[in-house]
């Protein structure tokens, strides 16, 4: 739930601040860069710091060494989310994050048989990964567009 609060409300902050007068925070897909960055450095950062133990119980049994898949996948997410603050940077970035979350879906179906709450049930589980993976998409075909420059954005 964390992380849907984090996403959500600097997106929004990042718009309303838009919205008061500054022009480069107007855009939906400028604000989703500064939610995601916020979303992913948090949810990173609990790769190694408070959520470890419970992240490395989520990777199902099937895969190797699960302690490593989480530091490797907390890692991307930091780095991920600080490259999505830096315009050249922004589509791989976002397209990192989206491969992230659709390989990690696994691990959330996993993680959804032990729910304690009813946020961690499947389906919370499930429509909250469409909602992050929709504005890392977002964040990504925006990134796209900005890198092929004006002329190409005209034609297409």
């Amino acid at each position: 739930m964390e992380p849907l609060i984090a996403l959500v409300g600097t997106t929004c902050l990042a718009l309303i601040v838009g919205a008061c007068g500054v022009h480069g925070l107007r855009r939906l897909p400028v604000a989703l860069r500064g939610g995601l960055a916020v979303m992913f450095l948090l949810t990173g950062g609990a790769h190694f710091i408070g959520m470890r133990d419970e992240l490395v119980a989520m990777v199902p049994p099937a895969l190797p060494a699960p302690g490593l898949l989480v530091t490797v996948t907390g890692v991307a997410e930091i780095a991920a989310a600080l490259a999505l603050l830096w315009r050249r940077t922004t589509a791989p970035a976002a397209g990192l994050l989206t491969f992230l979350l659709i390989a990690m879906f696994p691990a959330n179906v996993y993680a959804a048989d032990t729910a304690e709450t009813w946020w961690d049930e499947l389906i919370p589980r499930t429509l909250t990964q469409l909602v992050f993976l929709a504005a890392a998409t977002t964040v990504l075909v925006d990134g796209i567009r900005a890198a092929r420059g004006p002329s190409d954005q005209q034609t297409a």
